[in-house]
């Protein structure tokens, strides 16, 4: 195991700091103990059943099982205005892609949860292929358990393309065409994922970006939410949480990637996390200083 600096826990114990709880653990055997409806937001992204370090490799049908038994409870813990993000890629097997999105999608409405969005995060870097075109996108299924539920827009608009556009004629003539606040950010995202050179990296070979959960978080909850994430990784759902006075909840099977989170939540607490700040202009190349 990789030394992090952090006091080895007790793989069972449930782990407590302010408004962060992780543990070492199975999800299931962490979730069920907790209180139904008791979660504002699910955000996660599970592994994709194509043999990284951390999963082990099982066919397609077992895969869809086991997610189904995730999922049912997720659901169960859900808040009945709450939100569930299902941040998902491509099952690839002897060359063939299966979209997950659309491999689990009836497992959401099983439940009747309700798809309110199919977001796409775009991204610029990634595994380049030799027979097919390289993947540069996956999608967020974002559910809700009803039709009353958290969404606010304001704290994620981005600037607008025309700012100071005004009408021209009519009763509104010479008023701003547009929300000063900025416009909404729409269904696909550009957002950086997490390469070596990205201020965020850990071990973890499949990292969230902060800023990705941020605008979940921000949008589908509201300060002293609780915010839960089954397959928490090295903790950047959990960071997104605290970051905006919520509350983060997750598990991991690795002890080494607990062990990053809680060292990551600790320099969070301390003024020393480095995240990339969210809405920060992706850099091009082609511009003087990369655009910023």
């Amino acid at each position: 195991m990789k030394a992090t600096g952090v006091q080895p826990k007790l793989v069972n114990e449930i782990e407590r700091e302010a408004s962060v709880i992780m543990e070492c653990a199975d999800n299931l055997a962490f979730m069920r103990p907790l209180a139904s409806e008791s979660v504002k937001l699910v955000v996660t992204s599970p592994p994709y059943n194509i043999g990284k370090s951390y999963e082990r490799r099982v066919s397609l049908d077992k895969y869809i099982k086991a997610q189904a038994q995730v999922i049912s409870e997720c659901v169960r813990l859900l808040h009945p205005n709450g939100s569930l993000c299902w941040q998902v890629g491509n099952h690839v097997d002897d060359g063939e892609v299966f979209p997950l999105d659309i491999v689990l999608y009836h497992l959401f409405k099983d439940h009747g949860l309700k798809l309110r969005n199919r977001i796409v995060w775009h991204f610029e870097h990634g595994l380049h292929c030799s027979r097919r075109l390289s993947g540069r996108h996956e999608t967020i299924l974002w559910f809700t358990k009803s039709n009353d539920y958290t969404f606010n827009l304001d704290p994620i608009r981005v600037p607008s393309k025309y700012p100071g556009k005004k009408y021209y004629k009519g009763p509104k003539a010479g008023q701003l065409s547009g929300n000063p606040l900025g416009k909404n950010p729409g269904d696909v995202w550009t957002i950086p994922n997490v390469k070596n050179n990205h201020v965020e990296k850990t071990v973890h070979p499949c990292q969230f970006p902060v800023e990705l959960v941020e605008r979940l978080v921000l949008s589908m909850t509201d300060a002293g939410d609780t915010v839960l994430d089954p397959y928490m990784g090295v903790g950047s759902s959990v960071v997104a949480a605290i970051m905006h006075d919520r509350t983060g909840m997750g598990c991991d099977v690795s002890r080494e990637y607990v062990d990053i989170a809680w060292e990551r939540v600790f320099e969070f607490q301390k003024g020393t996390l480095k995240t990339r700040p969210m809405g920060k202009p992706v850099y091009d190349p082609s511009l003087p200083f990369g655009g910023h």
